[in-house]
This record gives structure tokens, C-alpha cells and sequence, in this order.
């Protein structure tokens, strides 16, 4: 069994991790952890495979945890989950050894896809005292197109819709919206509109916050968090 310790700050995030996790036969959850100060005696004194690791937490960030993990000289393998999908971010991965990187949100498929690839790599280095180049060109090819070919749009989106809601986006600027405004501007309907919404301020494009009128049901009001338009034409394309 592949011992696997969970470091995620949203328990909703959580918990879904935790229940994909228990679908995929060959692992065991060692724990859950919410922050570096959490997670790090944990990951000390267990037993552990692999972390399954988000990089935006309080205090201290994943990227710190990655560090001393890869200090303390354990064995340990990651998979980084989280919503930063810049260039930079990627890169770190890459360079600190990260196994796999899972760009918020994601369907199970990929999550899947992620923990099955790494397990039938661990079985193919632990079952050979020796590995011919191919087997490893195979290995090592593969983790950096998993990791670098990230930037896809979530299932049941499409990129001509997302480009129309970006477009009226920006032309709000750094003006508030309502999904229903936004909705009616771009000729979708509202539970549509909220998919794409949620889906830009998980990549953390947007910001969101809830006002409350003196009557009836909150708002969420959302607007531009990031200006670095690098990081949707990840998603859209360049214009």
C-alpha cells in the first residue's frame, strides 16, 4: 500500500481528495493536515509515500513544506495540488521534485490518471534492480508532459464561452459584478455563468465577496484579483 499524507487548508478540498483517494485501490491515507506547522511533525514521525500537496495555506506555504521535506532527506514523493498555474509556480514543481502537478479545480479523472501513473511507476523502479533507458525516457517523459500540458479547461466548459465571459470581464475592469449581471451580458444562464465564475476564481483570476441587502438572498459580487492576463491566456489563448 502507498502510505499518502494529505496537506490541503480548505476541508472541502479535503475531503474530496480524501474521497477520490479511497476510490483508487493500492493507497492508504496516513492523515490530513491544514498547515505547515500541522503537517510537518506528521510528516516527520509517519510513515509516508507520497503527499498529495497545496501550495496556498496560512503561515507558512507548501512550497516551504516542499523545501524541508527535501531537507530532511526522506523518501517521500509529491504531488502538488493547488490553483497557482503560473509559469513560475510550475517551474518550482519541476525543480523540487514534484511527481505530478493538478491545477484547482480538476475532475477525478485527472486526479486518477495522476495516482495510477505514479503507482505503476513505483512498480516498474521496485519490481527492477536495473532499468534499461527506454523504461526510463518512458518515466521521466511522461511526469513532464503530465506536468507541463496543465493548463486545460475543466469539463463541462468551453474555451469560446470562457473567452466571451473574459471579455466582459475586462471591461469592467476593476469594477464589481454579480453573476446575474455578467450572466445577462453575455447570454447564458445564471447557473452556467456561476461554473465559469467559480472556475476563474479558483485560478485565482477573480476575487469574490458576499454582500448582504437588507432583504433576500446574499450577492456574490466578484471583480479582477490578478492583472497578470498571462494566466488566463494560459486557458484561452493569447489575444
Amino acid at each position: 500500500m502507498i502510505k499518502t499524507f494529505i496537506v490541503e487548508d480548505d476541508p472541502m478540498v479535503a475531503e474530496f481528495n480524501r474521497r477520490y483517494l479511497e476510490k483508487i485501490n493500492g493507497f492508504e491515507l496516513v492523515g490530513i493536515a491544514s498547515s505547515f506547522d500541522e503537517a510537518l511533525p506528521i510528516i516527520e514521525n509517519e510513515e509516508i509515500n507520497l503527499i498529495l500537496l497545496d501550495i496556498y495555506m496560512p503561515g507558512e506555504n507548501g512550497w516551504s513544506l516542499l523545501s524541508k521535506i527535501r531537507g530532511l532527506g526522506k523518501g517521500i514523493d509529491v504531488i502538488i495540488i493547488t490553483a497557482a498555474c503560473d509559469k513560475q509556480s510550475i517551474k518550482n514543481g519541476l525543480r523540487f521534485g514534484a511527481v505530478d502537478y493538478l491545477i484547482k479545480p480538476f475532475e477525478f479523472g485527472r486526479f486518477k490518471a495522476a495516482l495510477t501513473s505514479y503507482q505503476e511507476e513505483q512498480i516498474l523502479i521496485n519490481n527492477q534492480e536495473k532499468l534499461n533507458q527506454n523504461d526510463l525516457d518512458n518515466i521521466i517523459h511522461h511526469k513532464e508532459q503530465q506536468i507541463l500540458s496543465g493548463f486545460e479547461i475543466p469539463k463541462g466548459l468551453t474555451k469560446s464561452t470562457l473567452i466571451k465571459v473574459w471579455e466582459k470581464i475586462v471591461e469592467k475592469k476593476n469594477d464589481f459584478f454579480s453573476t446575474d449581471e455578467l450572466a445577462q451580458l453575455v447570454g447564458i444562464s445564471r447557473v452556467s455563468m456561476r461554473k465559469y465564475l467559480f472556475f476563474l476564481t479558483e485560478i485565482n483570476i477573480l476575487e469574490t465577496e458576499v454582500v448582504y441587502g437588507a432583504i433576500g438572498r446574499p450577492v456574490y459580487m466578484h471583480r479582477i484579483n490578478n492583472e497578470d492576463y498571462t494566466l488566463i491566456n494560459k486557458y484561452i489563448g493569447s489575444p
